[in-house]
């Protein structure tokens, strides 16, 4: 993938968060109330402020803890579609760069963290 660095995928994020996720961000000194917002259901995911993830830096174009970054961002533009299964997201620009290769090796690691995240969720 040849990403572009437009930030478009930092927008209102959704990103769920692991538990591995939440640690690694606290270990580099973020507090949990900062980054994540749970629902209902036990799900956790990044806030957003000021329409962005909290980790964007709009200004720079990048994200500030980009080698801590969450494991969903990180397979990113990869995703599961309830209706398609394992898919490149159409809102990343780039999406037409992510080859059937990448798509397959990350489609694995997406299912795998969604497991993780539903199991995660459910002990809550």
């Amino acid at each position: 993938m040849r990403c572009t660095r437009c930030g478009t995928c930092c927008q209102e994020t959704e990103m769920l968060l692991s538990t591995e996720d939440i640690l690694r961000l606290e270990n580099k000194g973020y507090p949990r109330e900062f980054f994540a917002s749970y629902d209902k259901d036990g799900y956790v995911t990044l806030r957003n402020h000021q329409g962005h993830c909290v980790f964007y830096n709009p200004e720079k174009l990048q994200c500030d803890v980009y080698a801590e970054r969450p494991s969903g961002c990180r397979v990113y533009p990869v995703i599961y579609d309830e209706d398609h299964g394992i898919v490149a997201d159409t809102v990343c620009h780039a999406h037409g760069t992510v080859t059937e290769q990448e798509k397959k090796r990350k489609g694995k690691k997406v299912l795998k963290l969604l497991e993780k995240i539903d199991r995660e969720a459910q002990r809550t």
